[in-house]
């Protein structure tokens, strides 16, 4: 089963491969609203994975509004919101992949900072407050698309690695470097312009218009432990909305 599932030879991170699975699970309703999902230990053991790995994938889950966490007592399929319109940009490993495109994150930065009064106050946190700070650019056959900055309290004080830099989702940032683990995710979009730092890394013009995503993360307390933000080109994103899990027909319509 566990090569039908994950392929670690594939250029697929694990992770995304196995957000995938639990995804098609839950569209499916093979996972129904409530379901506990395995603990982490198991997931690991049963596909021969690292716990961490696991736990990028969950974290995924849980910015995608899938799944949520209960401290002390696990990862539960969350009941899709019906009574809201929820927008999607469209996937970069999906739509990138369907137009045989190859998909690249370049970390622009990445460093520890002392939060001025601005980030303390998006955080929530004390003026000096250890952080990471990462600025990265996602590129489509070397075309930049997305720009993003990401911050995460640092708690943990745990080492930064490699293969975090390769692909650092804020949900991930915040699972490795915070006390507790993302429980739940807001992501708000709104159309801006392109400011002559974004506008530059982009290749646009500067005030060309663009979608802006502010993205934050919570604990199972409801703390915020992570905020970051990403420019999406406006000339190269659609916004999609379905509603419920079980929209793989819609979608592939």
């Amino acid at each position: 089963m566990q090569g039908e599932i994950v392929d670690k030879n594939s250029v697929i991170p694990i992770y995304y491969q196995l957000f995938k699975y639990f995804e098609k699970q839950i569209r499916s309703g093979q996972l129904q609203p409530g379901d506990a999902l395995p603990t982490e230990m198991e997931i690991a053991a049963r596909f021969d994975i690292s716990r961490m790995t696991v736990r990028h994938a969950i974290g995924e889950l849980v910015s995608a509004g899938m799944v949520y966490t209960q401290k002390g007592k696990g990862t539960f399929v969350a009941r899709p919101r019906l009574d809201s319109v929820v927008f999607n940009l469209n996937n970069f490993y999906d739509e990138i992949r369907q137009k045989g495109m190859k998909r690249h994150s370049e970390l622009l930065e990445a460093r520890i900072i002392k939060a001025d009064e601005k980030l303390a106050k998006r955080l929530g946190i004390d003026i000096n407050t250890r952080c990471l700070y990462f600025r990265i650019v996602i590129t489509a056959d070397g075309e930049p698309l997305a720009y993003e900055t990401k911050y995460t309290v640092y708690t943990k004080r745990s080492p930064i690695l490699e293969s975090e830099l390769k692909d650092p989702s804020l949900s991930n940032l915040a699972a490795s470097h915070s006390d507790t683990i993302p429980s739940s995710s807001k992501r708000v979009l709104m159309v801006s312009t392109a400011t002559e730092e974004e506008a530059a890394v982009l290749g646009v013009s500067h005030d060309t218009p663009v979608f802006l995503m502010v993205q934050t993360i919570y604990n199972a307390e409801n703390k915020i432990i992570a905020w970051g933000k990403s420019i999406f080109r406006g000339d190269r994103y659609k916004l999609t909305s379905y509603e419920g899990w079980n929209v793989e027909n819609i979608k592939n319509n």
